[in-house]
């Protein structure tokens, strides 16, 4: 499988799935969008993920790039039927393409969160071996507020209700971030605008925090990062 990869900063990556993605003989190229790459014309991939960044969906004259990846991200999933993944900002992007609003978030949530898992969240493969409730690593400002038709809310936290979704089979994306390492985690430290909304979070201690939260928390969200890949793989195999 061949994984096309659009990615909004060098500091925003899919950290532990492109270690999985080695592992499983499956290979992968980036379109880094916010340093002017374009996006391949043609359809030599198996896949497209999406990931996150420090922009949002509604800054276009800001990042003009967006109208395209929009319509690029449209295209791919509506009328190729192409295997999907949205990470964070990626969520928030197929969620708009499919018709969904996307607004500011009430509550911010930076952190280790507990996210439920919605009825149709048990039942679906995506999740096959999770618990009904676990631990994710949040980082983000603006959530999808509504569910078109076509759309399958997943999971969901106290501050954000559609923490994951599906449309049709093959298109997947989550709010949380499933890819997070301690090596990205690094690298979000010192960028400038994850360290503001850091520490307005938790002040200057921010960095510490966050980071003993996560160290604590390295083997279940490093397995549960493992099994969300290998089951995304699965579902989105299927003819």
């Amino acid at each position: 499988m061949h994984i096309l990869i659009l990615q909004h900063t060098r500091e925003d990556s899919a950290g532990s799935l492109n270690q999985f993605l080695k592992e499983g003989g499956d290979s992968f190229e980036v379109v880094y969008l916010n340093e002017g790459d374009k996006i391949p014309e043609s359809n030599h991939f198996d896949g497209l993920w999406v990931l996150g960044g420090p922009m949002d969906v509604w800054e276009e004259d800001k990042f003009p790039w967006l109208k395209n990846e929009k319509k690029f991200i449209k295209y791919q999933v509506q009328e190729k039927g192409t295997p999907f993944l949205g990470i964070c900002l990626g969520h928030q992007l197929l969620a708009e393409c499919m018709g969904a609003k996307v607004l500011r978030s009430k509550k911010p949530e930076v952190g280790l969160f507990d996210i439920s898992l919605t009825k149709s969240g048990q039942s679906n493969s995506i999740f096959k071996g999770f618990d009904e409730k676990f631990k994710t690593l949040q980082w983000h400002s603006a959530e999808v507020t509504n569910l078109p038709k076509g759309i399958t809310a997943l999971a969901r936290s106290r501050n954000c209700s559609i923490q994951a979704l599906q449309w049709k089979r093959r298109a997947v994306s989550v709010q949380f971030h499933i890819e997070i390492t301690h090596k990205t985690l690094l690298k979000w430290f010192n960028f400038p605008e994850y360290k503001k909304s850091l520490e307005k979070e938790f002040g200057e201690r921010g960095f510490l925090i966050m980071q003993n939260n996560y160290l604590e928390n390295i083997p279940e969200l490093k397995e549960r990062a493992k099994r969300f890949y290998l089951n995304w793989k699965r579902v989105v195999s299927k003819k």
